[in-house]
């Protein structure tokens, strides 16, 4: 039976990666049919909004969705597009693996680690954000549950079982943030009872980033709050080689977004030199999520195969191939 995913081009490079991820897909021979929804800045062009209902809409009725980067501005502009997605659909697990690949410019060749970030409360409340009017004094505020600390561990203790992945890593800042982070930790001891068949480590937030710089090979699914997560997951993307070979899942109870985790290079976009490694990572989480494994599998082997024949690689992985170059040579190994 066929299954029909949303698919959003996006911004920048977004198009170019989004077009070589949808032939790899094609040539792997999924099935899936696409349904194609704006958002970001072709949005607004096009329809005056960023989100507009009618991209709502889809991924609320398809369940699916795959999304290349949007923009977001900093410091100032329209608040994160990504960020009123998850809210939208209550897609409360964000997960990004970071695994060593063959011939990049990464220091360590035997990082397999996950990283599981609480996606929906934390540091990230846009409504609890405020500048006095003399500019001289801002304000953010931060809210953690005992919902959302629950189900957030629970999600990785059983991505943790289903993987077959022997040990969880809670990190926090309970230590002086005694509050919030107190109480992802109180109920990250809780949930970890529950699983003694999996090792529970308790680690602070600054020494879990000197021991992932250090030994990352001790670790093996991460679990942590918001703010904290955003941190760390870009933090293991860069042991592996960069944000370009960095994909996340956004998981809800009715929904999924599965996407490139990098931005929109907005210097190179157009000119068919991005990898889209990311978003074909992403688009391997996605047919896990689906019930496609085996294609899973064969997507991310045919991707190591490719780097390690240094075949057709695009410039930021050592090689002077194009996007669709590196797609079809990626196609060629399924």
């Amino acid at each position: 039976m066929t299954q029909t995913i949303t698919v959003i081009r996006g911004d920048g490079i977004g198009p170019e990666i989004m077009d070589a991820t949808l032939f790899v897909l094609d040539k792997l021979g999924t099935g899936l049919s696409y349904e194609f929804a704006d958002a970001g800045l072709a949005a607004l062009e096009k329809h005056g909004e960023l989100i507009p209902a009618s991209t709502l809409e889809s991924i609320k009725k398809n369940k699916v969705a795959l999304k290349s980067p949007l923009t977001t501005p900093v410091g100032g502009g329209f608040s994160s597009i990504n960020v009123a997605l998850r809210r939208q659909f209550d897609l409360y697990a964000n997960v990004r693996p970071a695994i060593s690949f063959p011939n990049t410019k990464s220091r360590y060749e035997n990082v397999d680690l996950i990283t599981v970030r609480e996606n929906t409360e934390g540091a990230y409340l846009s409504e609890g954000q405020e500048v006095s009017a003399d500019g001289e004094t801002a304000f953010s505020g931060t809210r953690i549950t005992r919902k959302g600390s629950e189900r957030i561990v629970r999600y990785a203790f059983e991505l943790a079982r289903s993987t077959g992945r022997k040990k969880v890593t809670a990190v926090h800042k309970a230590n002086i943030i005694k509050s919030t982070s107190g109480l992802f930790l109180n109920v990250a001891r809780e949930v970890a009872a529950k699983y003694p068949e999996i090792e529970f480590q308790e680690m602070i937030v600054d020494n879990a980033c000197m021991q992932l710089v250090m030994r990352p090979e001790q670790f093996d699914v991460i679990v942590t709050t918001n703010l904290f997560g955003d941190i760390i997951s870009d933090l293991c993307a860069g042991l592996v080689g960069g944000l370009g070979l960095a994909p996340g899942a956004n998981i809800g109870e009715s929904a999924a977004i599965f996407e490139a985790v990098h931005g929109t290079a907005p210097d190179i976009a157009g000119k068919g030199i991005a990898n889209p490694c990311a978003l074909l990572l992403g688009a391997a989480q996605m047919l896990d999520h689906v019930g496609q494994p085996q294609n899973a599998e064969r997507l991310r082997k045919a991707i190591v195969a490719t780097m390690e024949a240094k075949d057709s690689l695009t410039g930021d992985l050592g090689g002077t191939g194009g996007t669709m170059d590196f797609a079809r040579a990626i196609a060629s190994r399924l």
